[in-house]
């Protein structure tokens, strides 16, 4: 695990323990994804609204504190800002509020809405003949909306090579509607498809790196709760459980022992 990752997941068990929120097992699934993302993306953060910048946007709301975490990583602003999250008054909500949050393109959190506004914005940006890309993570769960499929059908058929949808394949539908081999569900619907280890993040950006004619999915293998024993192994009972004192020292001593 790179520093800079095991650093992040560090905050978000502090700042979770500090607030008594947040979603850690699902935050801890997509810190590689969107570290990756903002590697190979345009953004200023001195110029959140760029014209020029590409544009990233957190559907599965539900990781909001991972990526508050990251942007304060990238200077969009100080991390100590983060340690409000999720109190009153705090612009760093449970779910991304646009008008608070430098950086944050969408309000998400209502699951499945994401992909709709992405799949907008790049068909925008195809017609006004703009060289902006779209890059949209979405989660398996939020997968069981029908509004992720539809939007689909719309963006291959718009032949949006400006896009492309990670998929954070984290299982946490395990216990919902099961989507099996979403890759091959991916390709039926006429994206381009590659599958990745999602916790590496040189395979992550080779395949973020790929060219399409097409929308491109990548597909991102990851686990829930990566990085501590405990988190992986009872991620339904950590599902938005803050840790005390002794669960919090727990799970840095797992996180730096990389038990998993």
């Amino acid at each position: 695990m790179l520093p800079i990752c095991k650093d992040t997941r560090e905050d978000i068990l502090r700042i979770s323990k500090l607030s008594g929120h947040g979603h850690i097992p699902t935050c801890f699934s997509v810190v590689e994804i969107i570290y990756s993302i903002y590697s190979i993306m345009k953004h200023d953060p001195s110029n959140p609204s760029w014209a020029e910048r590409d544009i990233f946007i957190l559907s599965k709301g539900h990781a909001a504190l991972a990526y508050y975490c990251i942007l304060a990583k990238q200077g969009y602003f100080d991390i100590d800002k983060v340690n409000s999250f999720d109190t009153y008054m705090s612009d760093f909500g449970g779910h991304l509020d646009r008008t608070k949050v430098p950086g944050a393109e969408v309000s998400c959190g209502s699951l499945g809405h994401g992909i709709g506004i992405g799949i907008g914005i790049a068909l925008s940006f195809k017609i006004n003949k703009k060289k902006n890309k779209v890059f949209i993570l979405i989660g398996d769960g939020e997968s069981n909306e029908g509004t992720v499929w539809e939007a689909i059908l719309v963006a291959t058929a718009q032949k949006l090579n400006n896009l492309t949808v990670i998929y954070d394949n984290n299982m946490s539908h395990s216990r919902g509607l099961q989507i099996y081999n979403p890759s091959e569900k991916f390709k039926a619907f006429g994206c381009e498809v590659i599958e990745v280890n999602g916790h590496n993040m040189e395979h992550l950006k080779k395949a973020l790196n790929k060219k399409n004619r097409n929308v491109k999915v990548i597909v991102a293998n990851t686990k829930k709760g990566f990085g501590c024993k405990t988190l992986v192994e009872n991620h339904y009972e950590w599902h938005n459980r803050p840790p005390n004192d002794k669960q919090f020292e727990m799970l840095i001593r797992e996180l730096n022992e990389e038990t998993i």
